[in-house]
Formats: structure tokens, C-alpha cells, sequence
């Protein structure tokens, strides 16, 4: 039995062959330690039980322990003292008593010597190398330990002391570690440390693969915070400041995140952003990514406007906004029950057509305020750059996308109205053919996915509702195809009246500050202005006389001449001036090859007069007043017709080769052109070779054979538009359009005389005052009235005339 003072151990297990930093607190430990150096420097180290334990008895210690020996003793400043020990044998513990040393109590522990076996035989031998391996494996794992470590187990040869060696460098628990110290048989003990070593591994090797991919994942963000940190203090360097930068960049980031963009706007939007980010602030590329940043997020994504569906509330709008147009209301009132019933239409392409003046824009208005949309307005006369509808591509300096994009943009909204006004006003040249560019923004097939050359990205358009304006179908046929024509014809007398009391003379009044009361125009003052000062289809210029009138009044009321203007018919050439047009046929008196036309022009319809006179020739016909190659055309036929008709309308047909026929339309600065005066031309040549008067008060149109069928014509309301406002009674039109006269308002043909006709003979049956009476023509007549043959040298017969 041998006595050694005791140092008990909190958490850590002391093997034989071990030499081990201990720090040393507690009062009776530190006693043990200068009794120990007083003495031969021996020790017993023992484990506790519970490392919490400030004051251990001998319930709270293990019962095997280490006798070693004190190298050397440090205190330090706080009362601690620092002691290197060196494990030698193991020993049990046979009893415990507290003595009073030279420093104070301490523990003084009876210990009994345990014997270590020696073991030996190929089994040892084989598990000695099999935990020699294991442990080099587990100190390339273990970070605790050198890489070396494994190797030099390899010199020891006694299987007890091997044992011992591993159980010292494992990172084992307290009570495994005094285990293996406990047990005095060295194969076991080797048993163990091997089986603790085995499941030691499998925790390192999953702790390895966890901490390579930590390491990874935390090596990349730190790369690119890093970067991300080196990157902003260049930008600051070079710009100044980067708070303003990374506010700007936090922006884009939530807008990107809240947007409902598409998926692939999204993407595009993101990549653009994060090419943002590492370029230089002031730099020209990131001037540009920043604005189509601007312009891809400032598009309405996913934002609509609530669309209305009272029908009857939507036709209350229409016709309080405008009068008549009673087609077009109902086909606006007839798409908008389809959205109600379906709450989704791919937007039909309206293309309103139509003279100056007549309401084709405000009613695009009105169709935005009855559904409920947005109103964008895009015009493009003179529009001649396809980059105009398609956009200009970024690499280009100071691009910009189209015009559609922009709208959209302003309007705010995924479903406004978009009125393309004068679309037949489009031009072309070399940089392009916007009419074309035009074909896939109004094909409801196709503009689902419409692509701006600057954005990059599909955008949909099959929300918006198209509306066009134009005032002819001089448009390419692909793009006609495209559209719902809606044809606007002139309004009727009656209708301007009523246009005029409804809306004109009241937003004149309010637009030139006249009180109620103050300002009056009488309706019979208000049929006289329209008779006598405008001649159009539309009704701007009878607005712009209105304001005429307007004004007058009301520098008559400033300059107290007046308290109120009251305008007649009497007293309207006092305000209006002299009268520009007169009401009424354009010749009173019937006259010989002078006859009324119908045209047709974009500003409405015209009267056009038709003149004729023979003249000596030999049969040839000229024509002037500009006309163009069709109507042209329509003259020589018209001609041959008369020659090959000439005995059945009393025309002697050698008449043809004394005179020669001139056609004259006057006005002769103004280019005609089309085919539809054909019968005017037959009745004015007709009627100059026979010398039948023509009826004054007979207008004709239509397109004429050479059999002397009478061929369909267009712009027929236009046309009786203008023989009602020209005081004409009679009007010839060919029979075919007969069944267009169902379109014609009731107040046209309740003014009108309307005859269709089939043949030219029923023309002249209606235009001439009296019938021509044939004559009998033979060819020996013909032979007759052919001058002599000259004979050389002598002059020609004269022929009578």
C-alpha cells in the first residue's frame, strides 16, 4: 500500500506514458501539488464523476487512476497554477482521508499498484497493426492531432502501451477513456480503442463531407462578398459615394421581385441587373441598362383596368357623345356584350374610314370612356421610320423602343384603347415599311407576342383594343385584312343641325367666356350658315364659323354695343360676311354637253361638272382638266361607244370626220381620276353632237361599257350627299347599287329622286330633255360623204360643211 497525495481530474483521463498541461485551481489540489514537490514529486490523478464537483469525496471518483510524476509547476498572477504531469502505472484506490499539509488541507489517497500483463501471439500482433492503421486514418482525419501522429505508434511494441498511446490521442468521453484505463488486459483494451476508433471515423468522415461542403458554400459568398466589398470601393474611388448607387440597385431588386413580370422578362430583367452591378456607375453601358431597366419595369405587367359591362350604360355614352354614326355605336355595343358574356375577346381591329371632320377621333374617345379602358392616342401621319412601331435596337446610341411600347407604358394599364389615327397616312423609305412593321401589332393572332426590337422580350397586346382611323383605304391589302371596316359618311343637312345644337354652338359658347343667354343662333341662321358658308362632309368648318360668329358677339357685348347678339338669317351676313357657296344647282338653265357629275374624294362628295364641245377635226377627241389614266381611258370609251352607237342616238356618223370632241372638268388644278363618270361622258358627247340639252337638275354617276352596260360605283352616300346639299332633284346611279340604298338615311332619299339604271339609253332617256331620234345610216352614206381622192397636182375637193 502506497500513500500519494491526490489530484482529482475534471474532465480529462491521464494514461500511463502520458505527459499532460493541467491547470489547477481548487485549494486542496494545489496543496496536493506542493506536498508532491516537497516530496519525491509523485501524484495520484483521478478521474471525478462529475466534473461540477468543486469538493470531491471518494463516492465521486472513479477507482482506478494514474501515479505520475510532477515535471514542473508554474503560478500564475491569479492564484492558478500550471503543472506539466507524466503518467506512469496504473492503481486502484483503497481508501481516502483529508490531512492538513504545509499549504492547507488536502486529499491524501492509499493506492495499490496494478500490474500490467504482457501479452503476446500472432492475434496481438494482428490487432496491434489493425489499430496502428486505424489510428493513421483517424489522425488524417482529426484535426486535432499531426499528420504524423500514426507513424509514430509504430515503434512501440508492447501491446498494453499501444493501447494506451491511442486511448490518450482519441477524443473520446470521459467515461470510455476510463474504461480502457480501467481494464488490465492489454488485448482488450486494444479491442476498445479499436471499437471507439471505428465509430470516432464514421463521425470525422460525415463531419468531413458536411465541412468541405460549408467550406465551399461559405468560400463562394465570402469570394463574392468580398468582390461584391473590393468592387464598391472602386466604384467609389472613380464615382464618389456608392450610397446612392446601391439605393438605386436595391430598387430595381424589389421592383424586379413585386412586378408580375413573365417568366421571360423576368430572367431578362435579372441578368441585366446583375450586369448592372459590376459596372462603373457613370459608365455610358450602364446609362443604357438602367434605362431599358426603366422602361421594362415601368410596362404595366399583370395591371388592368376594370372593364365595364353595362350595355345600356355604355350606349347612353355613345349617343350622348355623338349623334347618328348609328352602325358604329352598334358595333361597339355589340363587342361589348361579347365581353360581358365571356370576360375575354382578342381585341378586334376597328378601322374606322371616313372624311375630315365627321367624329372618327372623339369616337375612339367615347369608345374608351364606354368600356372603361384607357385612352391612348398614336398618330402617324407622316410616320415613315419602321423603328417607329418596332423600336430601335440597344446597340444602336439614344435608341429607344416603339411607339406602342411607350403608349403602353403611359397608359398604365395591360388593356387600354389604342386609336392608331391616320393610318393611311403612313409614309415609306429606305429605312423601312412601318405599314408592314404595323401587320403584327393588329393580328389578334399574332400580338400576343409581340416583339420590340429594343425590349427583347414578348409583350402582350391581345388585351388592348385596336381602334384605326383613316380617311381612305389607300392601304397595303395584308394590313386591310387585318381590320373591321367601319365606314363614317358625311353627315346630312339635318344632322349637322342637330350636331351643331347638341354640342357645337354650346362648346363655343363656354370656349369664348359668353354667359347664358348672351349668345343665340337661331336654327334657320344655323341652316343658312351650313348652306351658304361650309360645303363639306364633315362639320370642322361649320365649328370654325360658329367660333367666327361667337367672336363677333362678343366684342359687341364688351364694347357695349349690346347686351346680347341674337343671330338670323337676316342679320347673318352682318356676322358670317358674304356667302361663299351657292345653294342650288350649279347651272340654273339646261345646256347642250354640259352635265353633272358624282365624285367621290376623301373630304366627301363633289359635284363635277362634265363639259363638251366639237370643234373642226377629223374625229380625234382631247381631253383636259388633269384627269387621271382611268378616267382617261373612260373617255375613249365613252367616245367609241357614241361613234359605234351613232345612228341610234340621230348622230350622222360622218360628222366624225369634220369635227373633233374636247372634254373639259373644270377645276382643272385638281387631279381626277376613276371610272364611275362613264355615263356623265356618253350623255355630255351625246348631247353636243345632237344638241339636246342636258337637264339641269339631273346628276348621274356610274361606270359605263362598251356595250353600254351601266357598271356599280362606291361612295354612293357621298356622292347623294352632295346632290342634296347641290340642290340636285334627280339622280341616275347604276342598278347594281341599288341594294346599297338600304344605308342611306331616310332625310337623302326623301330628298332625292333616286333612278337605277341598267343601260346608257335609260340615261339619256332621264338626262336629255328630249328623246334623240335614230336616223337610217347605210355604208354607201358613209362612202358619199367622203371627200374626193386628191389627184397630183391638183388641190382637193372642198367638202360642205
Amino acid at each position: 500500500m502506497n500513500l500519494y497525495p491526490l489530484l482529482p481530474l475534471r474532465d480529462i483521463v491521464v494514461f500511463p506514458g502520458m505527459v499532460v498541461p493541467l491547470f489547477v485551481g481548487r485549494e486542496k489540489s494545489v496543496a496536493a501539488l506542493e506536498a508532491a514537490m516537497a516530496g519525491d514529486k509523485d501524484i495520484f490523478l483521478l478521474a471525478q464523476l462529475d466534473p461540477g464537483c468543486d469538493d470531491p469525496d471518494r463516492d465521486d471518483l472513479y477507482d482506478t487512476g494514474v501515479v505520475a510524476s510532477v515535471l514542473q509547476l508554474l503560478k500564475l498572477p491569479d492564484g492558478t497554477v500550471r503543472v506539466l504531469v507524466e503518467g506512469h502505472r496504473r492503481a486502484g484506490i483503497q481508501a481516502l482521508r483529508e490531512e492538513s499539509g504545509a499549504n492547507g488541507p488536502m486529499l491524501i489517497a492509499q493506492v495499490e499498484p496494478i500490474e500490467a500483463d504482457e501479452v503476446d501471439g500472432p492475434e496481438v500482433e494482428g490487432m496491434m497493426r489493425q489499430v496502428v492503421e486505424q489510428f493513421g486514418e483517424y489522425a488524417k482525419l482529426s484535426k486535432k492531432l499531426p499528420q504524423d501522429a500514426g507513424s509514430q505508434l509504430g515503434d512501440i511494441e508492447e501491446a498494453g502501451k499501444l493501447a494506451d498511446a491511442v486511448a490518450a490521442n482519441l477524443a473520446a468521453k470521459v467515461a470510455d477513456k476510463q474504461a480502457v484505463l480501467s481494464e488490465s488486459d492489454p488485448l482488450k483494451r486494444l479491442e476498445m480503442v479499436l471499437s471507439f476508433m471505428e465509430g470516432e471515423l464514421g463521425v470525422l468522415q460525415v463531419e468531413r463531407k458536411i465541412r468541405g461542403r460549408v467550406k465551399r458554400q461559405m468560400e463562394k459568398t465570402q469570394r463574392e462578398y468580398y468582390l461584391n466589398e473590393q468592387l464598391k470601393a472602386i466604384q467609389s474611388e472613380l464615382g464618389g459615394g456608392d450610397g446612392e448607387e446601391a439605393n438605386e440597385l436595391q430598387e430595381l431588386q424589389e421592383k424586379i421581385d413585386s412586378l408580375k413580370l413573365s417568366k421571360e422578362a423576368r430572367a431578362k430583367a435579372q441578368a441585366e441587373l446583375k450586369k448592372l452591378k459590376t459596372m462603373q456607375p457613370m459608365s455610358a453601358e450602364a446609362t443604357v441598362i438602367r434605362n431599358y431597366l426603366d422602361v421594362l419595369l415601368g410596362l404595366p405587367w399583370g395591371k388592368r383596368s376594370k372593364l365595364k359591362k353595362d350595355i345600356p350604360g355604355a350606349q347612353a355614352i355613345l349617343d350622348a357623345d355623338h349623334y347618328a354614326l348609328d352602325k358604329v355605336k352598334d358595333r361597339i355595343v355589340e363587342y361589348l356584350a361579347v365581353q360581358a358574356r365571356t370576360n375575354k375577346l382578342k381585341g378586334p381591329i376597328l378601322c374606322l374610314v371616313g372624311p375630315p371632320g365627321v367624329g372618327k377621333t372623339s369616337l375612339g374617345k367615347s369608345i374608351a370612356k364606354a368600356t372603361g379602358r384607357q385612352f391612348v392616342r398614336q398618330s402617324l401621319g407622316g410616320v415613315r421610320d419602321e423603328a417607329e412601331i418596332r423600336g430601335h435596337r440597344r446597340t444602336y446610341i439614344g435608341s429607344l423602343p416603339g411607339k406602342v411600347v411607350t403608349n403602353l407604358r403611359k397608359a398604365g394599364t395591360s388593356n387600354p384603347l389604342f386609336l392608331l389615327d391616320e393610318i393611311d397616312k403612313l409614309g415609306q423609305d429606305f429605312r423601312g415599311d412601318p405599314a408592314s412593321a404595323l401587320l403584327e401589332v393588329l393580328d389578334p393572332e399574332q400580338n400576343a407576342k409581340f416583339q420590340d426590337h429594343y425590349l427583347e422580350v414578348d409583350v402582350d397586346l391581345s388585351d388592348v383594343m385596336f381602334v384605326c382611323t383613316a380617311n381612305s383605304l389607300n392601304l397595303p391589302q395584308p394590313l386591310l385584312d387585318r381590320m373591321e371596316i367601319i365606314r363614317l359618311e358625311g353627315y346630312t343637312e339635318d344632322e349637322k343641325v342637330e350636331i351643331a345644337e347638341r354640342h357645337l354652338v354650346a362648346k363655343q359658347v363656354e370656349a369664348h367666356g359668353l354667359k347664358q343667354g348672351e349668345f343665340e343662333l337661331t336654327q334657320a341662321a344655323l341652316r343658312d350658315l351650313i348652306r351658304y358658308y361650309t360645303r363639306e362632309a364633315g362639320v370642322r368648318t361649320l365649328e370654325r364659323e360658329i367660333a367666327r360668329l361667337a367672336r363677333k358677339a362678343l366684342r359687341q357685348i364688351l364694347e357695349k354695343k349690346a347686351e346680347a347678339v341674337v343671330v338670323t338669317p337676316e342679320n347673318l351676313a352682318d356676322y358670317a360676311g358674304v356667302r361663299k357657296f351657292r345653294h342650288g344647282v350649279s347651272d340654273e338653265e339646261n345646256q347642250v354637253g354640259a352635265v353633272t357629275g358624282l365624285a367621290w374624294t376623301e373630304v366627301g362628295g363633289e359635284l363635277l361638272t362634265i363639259e363638251s364641245v366639237t370643234v373642226p377635226g377629223k374625229g380625234a377627241v382631247r381631253t383636259t382638266g388633269k384627269l387621271g389614266e382611268v378616267m382617261s381611258e373612260s373617255v375613249q370609251m365613252a367616245f367609241s361607244f357614241v361613234k359605234a352607237r351613232s345612228p341610234a342616238y340621230g348622230i350622222k356618223p360622218s360628222i366624225f370626220q369634220r369635227k373633233d370632241l374636247h372634254i373639259h372638268l373644270p377645276e382643272g388644278a385638281v387631279p381626277k381620276d376613276g371610272p364611275s363618270a362613264g355615263i356623265g361622258m356618253v350623255t355630255a358627247m351625246v348631247s353636243t353632237l345632237t344638241g339636246i340639252p342636258v337637264r339641269a337638275d339631273v346628276a348621274m354617276t356610274g361606270e359605263v361599257t362598251l356595250r353600254g352596260r351601266v357598271l356599280a360605283i362606291g361612295g354612293l352616300k357621298e356622292k347623294l350627299l352632295a346632290a342634296l346639299r347641290g340642290g340636285i332633284k334627280t339622280v341616275l346611279i347604276p342598278e347594281e347599287n341599288r341594294k346599297d340604298l338600304a344605308d342611306i338615311p331616310a332625310n337623302i332619299l326623301a330628298g332625292l329622286e333616286i333612278v337605277p339604271v341598267a343601260h346608257v339609253d335609260e340615261v339619256l332617256a332621264r338626262a336629255l330633255l328630249t328623246r334623240p331620234e335614230p336616223i337610217e345610216w347605210t355604208e354607201a352614206d358613209d362612202l358619199a360623204s367622203q371627200p374626193a381622192p386628191a389627184i397630183a397636182g391638183q388641190a382637193p375637193a372642198p367638202t360642205a360643211h
